[in-house]
């Protein structure tokens, strides 16, 4: 089964350190931009079904001996609002049982608007109807956000 194409927003509309939540094929879906690369994450903590994607972004504190630590990967975990579990925005891993607890992440890319032309990409919250109208041909200039569920 291949994977269907959503465009969800602008690259310009979700900044670095940004997010966007959408729905996507009935889901709530949120986007973030870390350092202009996009990831896309179930919007429902698998824990007690919060809305995840609401939370508090942060980083990781390591420390290699006492009274030295470093702040890494800033803005790269993601805190459910309602009772603080962290997941990596990267995989979805939960940061404190990564085997057993995760959520459901999917691909994200950027893409010019010739090529969504080409492979018949929907926008985000929008499904077929029965019927169809003449069309024509279209171009679009600029790059879009694009989950692929």
């Amino acid at each position: 089964m291949t994977a269907r194409a959503y465009v969800v927003a602008t690259a310009t509309e979700i900044p670095p350190g940004g997010r966007k939540i959408v729905d996507v094929a009935g889901r709530s879906v949120g986007v973030f931009n870390v350092g202009g690369s996009y990831f896309a994450l179930r919007n429902a903590c698998p824990h007690a079904g919060g809305p995840l994607c609401e939370g508090v972004l942060s980083g990781f504190v390591s420390s290699p001996a006492p009274g030295r630590y470093t702040y890494e990967r800033r803005g790269e975990f993601l805190r459910c609002p309602w009772h603080q579990w962290e997941f990596d925005i990267r995989t979805g891993r939960s940061w404190v049982d990564p085997v057993r607890a995760r959520v459901r992440s999917y691909q994200v890319g950027v893409e010019p608007g010739a090529d969504l032309l080409a492979c018949g990409a929907e926008p985000a919250g929008r499904g077929r109807g029965p019927y169809s109208a003449e069309t024509y041909p279209v171009t679009r200039d600029g790059e879009f956000v694009v989950v692929h569920v």
